[in-house]
């Protein structure tokens, strides 16, 4: 029965693995519609190369920092409980790895392709797992110290915080320091629009998105007898909270449409293990309204270039979610309790105080000392031709 069990666990763990692997895809496909067609190349080939440099970084470096497993000393952690620990990380790997995927999107069309590959082996391999450590495997005490002066750790089942306020407000001093791309915004204050290339796309990048993060959010569990059914229900009523709310404060606009449902699975993350459905439902809702709102202020009235949006649909969205969590978590809002708003709050405090000091840091530094932003030419260009020498469209097609 053990090596059964064993065994399903680690089937288990490993669909999840898949399932989330394959919202990297969606990723790729999310930018690529939302950026012009002469960066569309570059959105596919960021993406899957971010994803084997992270592999690289949280094997070697990241995966120790976070949980204190080599896999480089005795050869029973290669094949205890059917080689789960194995499975684990490959589970916990891609969730190291959207964080890189996350910053992509708002760094689009404008960075330089090798520089952004040595900031993504930072982030996965130190910055992240640091965090990670913290919040999932009570290093430094902090965990003990929220339960013992509010009575409840800091609760993030599935990541609002960990992954993705982290991996929004990374990115977000990556997009300062980058600057808008040129022909954005003009001196006298004009805005000039750079619609998506490709509204079909864009959809499926969601639609992957979507369908993905059942896998990211109920596979956390990490063991079949934990799993819980909550999870997916909860889950789901954010994700359609968020979709009506951004469908009608977006004013039928598809951007916000179908970065509506991925607001709402942003902010459930925390909570989808805790909450009522109904708070699953208002916490979606709120945060499809937050996106809606956060992304028209960045980008026309702050004159911030985020291209997709990303500091205010996961930054934001996934902070309000690990405030939500200790929100609709808690008994008297019909939930199954065991949270604490205060430890929730300082929690999340922590986690966005990391990311924005890691990617001061990173990106600052790689400014300063190899720089990171194409010149005026190869903008104008394109990434595609600048960087892979190949276009996405027959008619431009091009070697160099």
């Amino acid at each position: 029965m053990d090596a059964l069990k064993h065994g399903t666990d680690a089937l288990f763990i490993m669909l999840g693995a898949v399932m989330v692997l394959a919202m990297h895809a969606g990723f790729a496909f999310l930018e690529l519609g939302t950026v012009r067609k002469k960066n569309q190349v570059n959105a596919l080939v960021k993406i899957l190369v971010d994803f084997a440099v992270s592999t690289i970084a949280y094997f070697f470096v990241g995966y120790s920092i976070a949980y204190g497993v080599s896999f480089f000393g005795s050869a029973e952690v290669l094949t205890q409980r059917n080689g789960y620990e194995l499975v684990k990380f490959f589970f916990l790997l891609t969730f190291a790895a959207a964080i890189p995927a996350i910053i992509s999107g708002g760094i689009a069309e404008r960075a330089r392709f090798h520089p952004q590959l040595l900031a993504t082996a930072l982030v996965v391999g130190v910055v992240y797992p640091f965090f990670e450590g913290i919040a999932w495997n009570q290093h430094f005490g902090i965990q003990a110290w929220l339960n013992s002066t509010f009575g409840a750790n800091f609760h993030d089942f599935a990541g609002s915080i960990v992954v993705h306020a982290v991996g929004g407000w990374i990115a977000l001093p990556a997009v300062l320091l980058l600057g808008a791309r040129r022909g954005r915004y003009t001196r006298e204050g004009t805005i000039a629009a750079h619609p998506p290339s490709s509204i079909p796309f864009l959809a499926l990048g969601a639609w992957i998105l979507t369908v993905g993060w059942f896998g990211f959010n109920v596979m956390s569990a990490q063991t079949m007898e934990q799993m819980n059914g909550l999870v997916a229900v909860n889950s789901l009523m954010a994700m359609v909270g968020g979709t009506l709310a951004a469908f009608l404060a977006g004013k039928n606009d598809p951007g916000y449409v179908h970065n509506g449902p991925l607001a709402g699975l942003v902010a459930v993350c925390a909570g989808s293990n805790v909450m009522h459905p109904l708070g699953a439902l208002i916490t979606g809702v709120i945060a499809g309204l937050i996106f809606v709102w956060a992304f028209a202020l960045t980008q026309n009235k702050w004159k911030i270039d985020d291209v997709l949006g990303v500091w205010p649909l996961h930054g934001l969205c996934g902070a309000w979610g690990g405030l939500a969590a200790g929100i609709f978590g808690l008994q008297a809002l019909g939930g199954m309790g065991g949270v604490s708003f205060m430890s929730q709050l300082i929690g999340t405090g922590l986690g966005i105080s990391i990311a924005l000091v890691g990617g001061f840091l990173i990106y600052g530094a790689l400014k300063v000392t190899v720089g990171i932003r194409l010149d005026p030419e190869q903008e104008f260009n394109g990434a595609d031709l600048s960087i892979h020498n190949v276009s996405a469209t027959p008619e431009r097609e091009t070697y160099w």
